[in-house]
């Protein structure tokens, strides 16, 4: 259809700092998942359903491991609980998507939630046409890099030590970005404030895994009190 060539001509330039990154941890997660056993065409179908960065970055070792299914589904749960403070922002933006909204929320990656925030339909390109080519070329970007670092690992003796860190670099880049594109600064200042102090009170007590599931409570439950005073006009970016 020409509108959705539109809206992929459109969404391509907005999403190339996404194309850099995710080829570059892609790739890292494929030579990851290579170095373990599993080829390409694992890092191409894990890539394709799953499609959570640091949940596939953790699948590695929970592959490695041989992790029981139990301990797959509660760690999973745990690393992608975020999700849900990120789908709560965007049932406004989703509306009246119809089949893709279902789309839009399996594929809500942070990269793509950061896009989605604050990235702008052009005129003349419908909105929901233009969030939906963001997201379907944002894990076309995923899985091309997912599959060229594992049959790359396959041919090249490439150490993976320490190769798991381009996620938490890519993440913090995003967040970076996300902080100078707006005035508003409470949500990460509520969710860096209540992750430290959980992390001091609760860390040596209960664990990290315990002290993450108590301070992501914490911050939703601070964001939906919040909501009415944090919620910003699109188009109200710095």
């Amino acid at each position: 259809m020409p509108m959705n060539r539109r809206a992929l001509a459109a969404a391509f330039p907005v999403t190339v700092p996404v194309l850099m990154g995710y080829l570059a941890i892609g790739m890292a997660f494929g030579f990851m998942l290579q170095a373990i056993g599993y080829n390409f065409i694992w890092a191409f179908f894990m890539s394709l359903t799953i499609y959570a960065g640091s949940g596939q970055y953790l699948g590695v070792s929970l592959l490695s491991a041989a992790a029981g299914l139990g301990t797959v589904a509660l760690m999973t749960l745990l690393i992608n609980f975020r999700h849900l403070v990120y789908g709560l922002s965007m049932l406004e933006k989703f509306r009246g998507m119809g089949w893709r909204k279902f789309y839009m929320i399996f594929s809500l990656t942070d990269e793509t939630y950061a896009l989605l925030s604050s990235a702008q339909a052009p005129v003349g390109v419908d909105a929901r046409s233009f969030y939906f080519a963001i997201a379907l070329l944002d894990q076309s970007y995923w899985i091309l890099g997912s599959v060229i670092g594992a049959v790359a690992g396959a041919v090249l003796p490439i150490s993976t030590e320490g190769i798991d860190f381009a996620m938490t670099a890519l993440f913090v880049v995003i967040a970076v970005d996300q902080w100078k594109a707006y005035r508003r600064h409470l949500p990460a200042l509520i969710g860096g404030a209540v992750t430290i102090v959980c992390l001091l009170i609760l860390g040596q007590l209960f664990g990290q895994q315990q002290m993450l599931i108590v301070s992501l409570a914490v911050i939703v439950a601070l964001l939906l009190a919040l909501r009415d005073r944090l919620e910003e006009k699109e188009g109200t970016p710095c």
